[in-house]
């Protein structure tokens, strides 16, 4: 029996292409796919990025789904944000084959209920695992079939819908969609739009030439914040892989946190539905959860990764999520994640005012942050202890454990170190009251990491 405990992570399926990877192993997870999800739908949804291997397990994926009786319907060419749109207008479960950011060698699947409702490890992934894994029953009925249906005009003229730009005045803004599936969409969704597009590696290429389309890590938006510089724009935007997460970067080229745009885009959310809930995983500023309370709004924390912000939406009734990592949920995007969505709100409240987005954003970053530092270890779970006992001996430490570590210092600083779902890491964010306390701060944490 295969072993695939490596690939299914937790909030979706991983892994290298032709050692964890292949058109077999990706057919039977189809057919499993099906055989969970037969009791609520007869047909499934498919997507792909443009990986080189992309197209061939998308259609794998599909000739298991039909070989259990179901029917396919696939969009393509996708960005993951725009296949949950397909799920949620169509009503139909969706699979969305992509990496993300991972280098070109990895391949994976994101899947999702009727509605773009997650499937995660505990929502169906562990149950398709074990299907696979024990060996998918053959369907004795009839096949089902394949249709194409292109969304992508719908999918751009709903999301402007949700975000009225027509008042906004000119904006230059760079989006560098770093090869990835940005350079598909942006140029539909922000078609009849008053603003200007400098495009930056739009060319759809699965090697990903030019830099790594993981906009978090600062050397993959050194180019984009050049350009902004250079081009006096407004603002900038960088889309990873899939483009549903989207990063930004003001007039002057520098990053504006994520945890700055959740805050912002929370406060217009709230606009429109005073007292509403707004999703925090636990790695945003602590800036974040005191501005929605200022605002009117209820605050709730919790653990980071897509399903879990979405079942924590579905069941308090968010209206708006936002994590660290750049992803951003709208309950008006069936609780999905969409990048695309957040960087309209972000150039609908830049339009809105005459200054700039440095400006506009400066009140909603109130402390100083490392960024997410990773660091490679043999032993993930063995070096969170060593971390937990170091800071547990020390006087006035909090500690909680919602999603690895979360240590909070007398003072106000605090760090979280959690595990990678998807690679042999740990990911470290720190955050205190300036810039020297956090440099001290995550000096002490990495030297017992890395010791």
């Amino acid at each position: 029996m295969p072993d695939l405990s490596g690939i299914v992570k937790a909030y979706d399926i991983r892994g290298v292409v032709g050692e964890q990877l292949d058109a077999a192993l990706v057919r039977d997870l189809g057919s499993a796919f099906a055989l969970l999800i037969k009791p609520e739908s007869d047909s499934v949804v498919i997507g792909h990025d443009m990986r080189d291997s992309s197209p061939e397990l998308a259609a794998a994926f599909a000739d298991g789904v039909t070989s259990q009786g179901l029917d396919v319907v696939s969009i393509g060419l996708a960005s993951t944000d725009q296949l949950y749109f397909a799920s949620g207008s169509l009503n139909l479960p969706g699979a969305m084959f992509t990496a993300s950011h991972n280098p070109a060698k990895y391949n994976g699947i994101k899947l999702c209920r009727s509605g773009a409702a997650p499937v995660g490890q505990d929502s169906g992934l562990a149950e398709i695992r074990d299907t696979v894994e024990q060996g998918v029953p053959a369907f004795e009925g009839q096949r089902g079939s394949v249709t194409e249906k292109d969304v992508l005009a719908d999918y751009a003229a709903y999301l402007r819908k949700l975000v009225d730009l027509s008042g906004s005045r000119p904006l230059k803004v760079v989006v560098d969609a770093g090869n990835g599936m940005g350079g598909y969409t942006v140029p539909t969704v922000f078609a009849g739009l008053p603003i200007e597009v400098v495009p930056m590696y739009f060319e759809l290429d699965g090697n990903f030439p030019n830099h790594e389309a993981n906009p978090l890590d600062p050397k993959n938006i050194v180019d984009l914040q050049a350009k902004v510089r250079e081009e006096g724009a407004d603002a900038g935007l960088a889309f990873d892989g899939d483009a549903d997460r989207c990063f930004v970067v003001d007039e002057r080229g520098e990053p504006v946190s994520p945890s700055a745009i959740t805050a912002l885009v929370a406060i217009r959310e709230l606009e429109k539905e005073p007292g509403g809930t707004i999703i925090h995983n636990l790695i945003t500023s602590k800036g974040v959860p005191e501005i929605v309370a200022e605002h009117g709004g209820k605050p709730v924390r919790t653990r980071v990764g897509h399903s879990f912000i979405k079942a924590e939406m579905a069941k308090t009734g968010a209206i708006f999520g936002g994590e660290h990592s750049a992803h951003y949920y709208f309950r008006d995007f069936w609780r999905a994640d969409t990048g695309m969505l957040a960087a309209l709100h972000v150039l609908a409240a830049l339009g809105e005012q005459a200054g700039p987005l440095s400006e506009l954003t400066a009140e909603y970053s109130r402390y100083s942050a490392s960024g997410e530092i990773n660091s490679t270890v043999d032993d993930q779970v063995a070096r969170m202890m060593a971390v937990k006992d170091a800071f547990g001996a020390r006087d006035g430490v909090e500690i909680d454990e919602l999603d690895g570590l979360t240590v909070q210092l007398p003072g106000g600083g605090w760090f979280n170190l959690r595990p990678s779902n998807t690679e042999p890491l740990l990911r470290l964010n720190v955050e205190a009251a300036d810039a020297e306390a956090v440099r001290a701060l995550t000096e002490d944490v990495l030297a017992i990491v890395r010791g």
